[in-house]
């Protein structure tokens, strides 16, 4: 698939299925790019089709499936918007920066990456009552098969990626700030005092990776 050149090939780009809940459109939309009049058309369509089919069918696909709708805040963003969102302070980190996920066309084979920045409404609701971030971020390091979690204050909100090879990191900007798991290592919490954390969480539905 060529790189949309009209507004209908844009739209059928748009009508891609990447899994079971969700499409390519869902991702296409930018605050950033509506704002200051860009496009966010991908580079390369069938990289970015493959690399978000991977990253909705293995992560976000069993969220939906265990606590309802996942709502996506920021997902795909083309090189130069992205490019543009860094160089304007607009919360971009660089197009070559390890952890940039939003970028779903940039890397192939093991240097695949693709995520989003998303908010699980019903964990948002829980967390404006008090409740900890860590607890839904060791449900999902104990459920998927993610490569790296960064969580935001507002809703609780956290940025979830894809790689072929998982590199298991979990920030957060939400105290206590800094990396709750640094890539290689096991968390300092042992699985059973984890999981009383989220002993309240619905069931799992999906395939757990351990």
């Amino acid at each position: 698939m060529r790189r949309p050149k009209s507004m209908w090939s844009l739209e059928t780009l748009g009508r891609v299925r990447l899994s079971k809940y969700f499409y390519m459109r869902e991702f296409l939309y930018s605050e950033i790019a509506n704002f200051h009049r860009l496009q966010n058309i991908p580079r390369d369509p069938e990289l970015t089709i493959v690399n978000g089919q991977a990253f909705c069918e293995a992560l976000l696909d069993p969220l939906e499936e265990t606590f309802g709708r996942v709502a996506v805040r920021s997902g795909y963003r083309s090189p130069e918007l992205n490019t543009y969102g860094n160089e304007n302070g607009l919360n971009c980190a660089r197009n070559d920066y390890p952890q940039e996920c939003h970028v779903w066309d940039r890397g192939v084979g093991e240097e695949a990456i693709a995520g989003a920045s998303v908010v699980i409404p019903w964990f948002a609701d829980q967390y404006e009552k008090g409740r900890d971030w860590r607890d839904l971020a060791y449900f999902i390091h104990d459920h998927l098969p993610y490569s790296e979690l960064w969580f935001f204050p507002k809703l609780c909100a956290f940025n979830i990626s894809w790689r072929p090879e998982p590199w298991r990191v979990i920030s957060s900007y939400i105290a206590p700030r800094g990396t709750l798991l640094m890539r290689g290592a096991e968390p300092k919490e042992e699985l059973a005092e984890r999981q009383r954390r989220y002993a309240d969480f619905p069931k799992f539905r999906g395939f757990a990776t351990s």
